[in-house]
């Protein structure tokens, strides 16, 4: 599966619930005074620029292969020291001895196989270094069900077919657990739910449109993609429902997620 086009506004329009997980995640890093930061998929870089933040004395990099969501980044925080973001794949990286730190939040889901790519990131990186990952763990909650439901109709599936990946997207907690004790680091791996209340109409619609749905609305004519989306959100409707108050309308979206952090013994 080729990488989806992103829209840096859409992504971020649920800024604060989007930016949670990063700081619960880099929340348990305890690296003290990094060399060197690098954030695998910054996206439009607010988050990999506060951890610049974090560590002042650090060249922090994020590293995306959106050029929308590099341009984002280098728009809003051009010539801020010590901060730089490069085009990469992530399939492709690999670790410079001065690297201290490596970020990856929601961003791995897209990587077929980024297992093998943690277990050589963890071979790879200087004694003393730190690994944090999150990736979404809600591939089969109803809001991805249905959109594989739907793409597999007769109506969608000579369009879509081999479009939406989702058995092989992500592993279970225990297994990235597993590969940090295996490669000889301490490991620290937990899953949260998050009880998102979202609000306005169409909420849960307009949330997979900047993620999940990406891949779907690529593949698609903009006629098509009207089409789906109109589909999708009926099933959406009946699966989220919407509740009105105090004049606002909000839907709650549960939302799992794994994290996986892990120090190299020095």
């Amino acid at each position: 599966m080729s990488s989806p086009t992103w829209d840096p506004a859409l992504y971020t329009a649920f800024g604060d619930h989007r930016s949670r997980p990063f700081y619960d995640l880099t929340g348990r890093v305890a690296a003290v005074a990094p060399r060197r930061v690098v954030d695998l998929g910054c996206g439009p870089g607010e988050l990999t620029a506060s951890l610049g933040e974090r560590w002042p004395g650090a060249q922090i990099e994020g590293v995306d292969t959106s050029e929308s969501m590099l341009d984002a980044a280098r728009s809003r925080f051009a010539g801020r020291e010590r901060l730089a973001f490069t085009h990469g794949d992530i399939l492709h990286w690999e670790p410079d001895e001065d690297v201290d730190v490596v970020v990856s939040n929601a961003a791995l889901q897209w990587v077929p196989g980024h297992q093998g790519l943690i277990g050589r990131w963890l071979e790879q990186l200087s004694p003393g270094a730190w690994l944090a990952v999150q990736v979404p763990g809600n591939f089969s909650a109803p809001s991805h069900a249905l959109m594989r439901e739907l793409a597999e109709s007769s109506q969608w599936d000579h369009r879509l077919r081999g479009v939406l990946r989702h058995t092989d997207a992500v592993s279970e907690p225990g297994d990235y657990l597993e590969l940090m004790l295996e490669a000889g680091w301490d490991g620290d791996v937990w899953e949260t739910t998050y009880s998102q209340v979202l609000t306005g109409e169409d909420a849960v619609l307009n949330w997979v449109r900047g993620t999940g749905l990406r891949p779907v609305l690529d593949a698609l004519s903009a006629e098509e993609a009207a089409q789906f989306e109109e589909q999708y959100n009926q099933l959406l409707f009946d699966a989220y429902p919407a509740t009105e108050r105090n004049g606002v309308v909000t839907t709650v979206y549960p939302f799992r997620r794994i994290f996986c952090v892990g120090r190299k013994p020095a």
